[in-house]
């Protein structure tokens, strides 16, 4: 599976990451539904530092397509809506429907 967070870069995860990030995911979704800045913070953090530690960094020369796109490893609430708003990230990149 292949993730990117935004403005910084794409990441080559296994399954077993993958299914971890799902299950971040959910709280993430949540946190953004609730409009809870510091859940979402908590979550946000904790999806951005498994995706750094535990995937291998995708070089800028190779072209592929991210499965899974994580929002910018500060982003607000607000700032995460507003990216879903204009679609520069789709509502199912995080779950949201």
């Amino acid at each position: 599976m292949i993730v990117r967070i935004l403005g910084e870069g794409q990441f080559r995860v296994d399954d077993d990451t993958a299914a971890k990030l799902t299950v971040l995911d959910k709280d993430l979704d949540a946190a953004v539904h609730a409009e809870d800045q510091a859940a979402f913070k908590v979550a946000l953090a904790a999806a951005v530092d498994l995706v750094r530690a535990a995937g291998t960094p995708v070089g800028a020369e190779d072209f592929v397509t991210a499965d899974y796109i994580l929002p910018f490893s500060d982003a607000t609430v607000a700032e995460v809506r507003e990216l879903l708003a204009d679609g520069t990230i789709h509502n199912d990149s995080i779950g949201l429907p």
